[in-house]
């Protein structure tokens, strides 16, 4: 989805940069005798099928698809489906992990304690390696929620690592801190926009906050200003609903600020009217269920928000949510859901695993791109194995219940991301594990002894 821009102003005219270059492999890639759930309503499941991929996007799926020069991978026995949509995260928080602890450190008191003490190599490393989690766990796609953007090399840095991983991302782009009362910086996320082409594997968005003063005039006007110059660029904006999410959603609401270049994170309160607001304006929403329990706000209920169309499933960050981590937002989501209604029949895991793929890709603005295993669509996707102990005991039936109750990272064996592979065997490829848990672990340690005390 290209979302609808502006007349361009003048601040933000002859930039002259080049678009990046797509970073899809050019070979032919086979994925061969998978249980393959394409996620696609018109092709379904195909129980025993193969999956082509040419130039980074998948040209066929069906059985026994015929390509000599293709790179073979093996899926006999497993499962084969789209990668993982992450449809919100805080990647540069995962040199955090471990230190929120309740009582002794609450996440935002502690985050916001934290990060500004990080140098734009911190945030290369957390979100480099938090990215890398996201691949090993199956998820190809994260909408990052870059709140921490402290100068325009800080920017650079959280782009770089991105690219460096090789995961598909939209960057939401945003200001230096947590608080409303410093602006982005529009000209430089404009220059990082420009470099980006059509194809580009990771993308810009803007990471908006509203006043916390929602009578500030000036601060509106500034808040305005971010927003006007995300459209003027055709960017997603996404922003939070929480703190105070009944008054956060009325703003939008009584501005006419929802649209369907933005998302709404957490809502997890949001009232029925509210909900047929962001859905009458086309809006999409970002559910993070495990990272709503942590920090007490309640319970996300998936039967709640039935009446959003464009929605998904985030991590919210990988420190946050302990680790990055699909499968157990998908459990958690599902245990909530019968345990709200005190009755197991009303979880549908197959309406869970679209929001973690073919919806959760919608609600960023890229479900032309990915989602489902849809020929034309670029090539994201995962293997997952059904041959361990965890998997065991599965005769038959429908596998989105066997992936959404049973499933975890460990499972994961093969994952592709435009075309690339870029987990094997159940090993990331051409990723130098211990240099790079060396450097979080040097990294982490560093911020610690930076940061002021508690």
């Amino acid at each position: 989805m290209r979302f609808p821009t502006m007349p361009l102003v003048a601040t933000l005219l002859a930039l002259g940069l080049p678009a990046a270059p797509a970073s899809a492999d050019d070979g032919a890639l086979l994925i061969r005798n998978g249980h393959v759930l394409t996620m696609d309503p018109v092709t379904g499941d195909l129980a025993r099928a193969d999956v082509l991929v040419r130039g980074g996007r998948i040209v066929a799926v069906g059985p026994d698809l015929d390509a000599d020069d293709a790179r073979v991978i093996d899926a006999e026995g497993a499962y084969v489906l789209p990668g993982f949509v992450d449809t919100h995260s805080h990647l540069y928080t995962t040199t955090m992990r471990g230190q929120f602890r309740n009582a002794d450190g609450e996440y935002f008191d502690t985050a916001e304690r934290l990060a500004p003490s990080m140098t734009p190599d911190d945030v290369r490393i957390a979100m480099h390696v938090g990215a890398l989690e996201l691949l090993d766990g199956g998820i190809t796609t994260t909408g990052d929620f870059f709140d921490n953007v402290r100068s325009p090399a800080h920017g650079e840095a959280g782009l770089q690592a991105l690219d460096a991983a090789g995961i598909r991302a939209v960057l939401f782009y945003g200001g230096p801190d947590k608080s409303t009362r410093h602006p982005i910086d529009v000209a430089h996320l404009a220059q990082l926009a420009a470099t980006r082409g059509e194809e580009a594997r990771v993308r810009l968005g803007l990471a908006w906050r509203l006043p916390r003063d929602r009578n500030d005039d000036a601060n509106w006007a500034m808040r305005m200003h971010e927003r006007d110059a995300a459209r003027v660029l055709g960017l997603p904006v996404q922003v939070h609903v929480s703190v105070e999410p009944g008054p956060i959603f009325d703003a939008l609401i009584a501005r006419n600020l929802l649209a369907p270049e933005l998302s709404l994170v957490h809502a997890t309160d949001a009232t029925a009217a509210q909900l047929q607001a962001l859905e009458k304006a086309g809006g999409a929403l970002s559910l993070t269920p495990i990272s709503e329990h942590r920090v007490g706000y309640g319970p996300t209920r998936i039967d709640h928000f039935a009446g959003v169309r464009r929605q998904g499933l985030g991590i919210d960050g990988n420190a946050l949510a302990g680790r990055g981590d699909m499968f157990a937002t998908l459990r958690l989501a599902a245990l909530t859901w019968s345990g709200e209604a005190r009755d197991e029949t009303v979880v549908d895991p197959r309406a869970l695993l679209e929001l973690a793929t073919r919806r959760g890709a919608d609600a960023l603005g890229l479900g032309d791109v990915t989602g489902t295993l849809t020929p034309a669509k670029r090539a994201d996707l995962q293997v997952i194995a059904a041959d361990t102990l965890q998997m065991a005991g599965f005769g038959g039936g429908d596998p989105a219940a066997l992936l959404v109750y049973s499933a975890s990272p460990a499972d994961v064996r093969t994952v592709v991301v435009d075309g690339v592979v870029v987990k094997h065997d159940g090993a990331l490829v051409e990723a130098d594990l211990p240099q790079l848990r060396d450097a979080a672990r040097r990294s982490a340690q560093g911020l610690l002894q930076r940061a002021p005390a508690r």
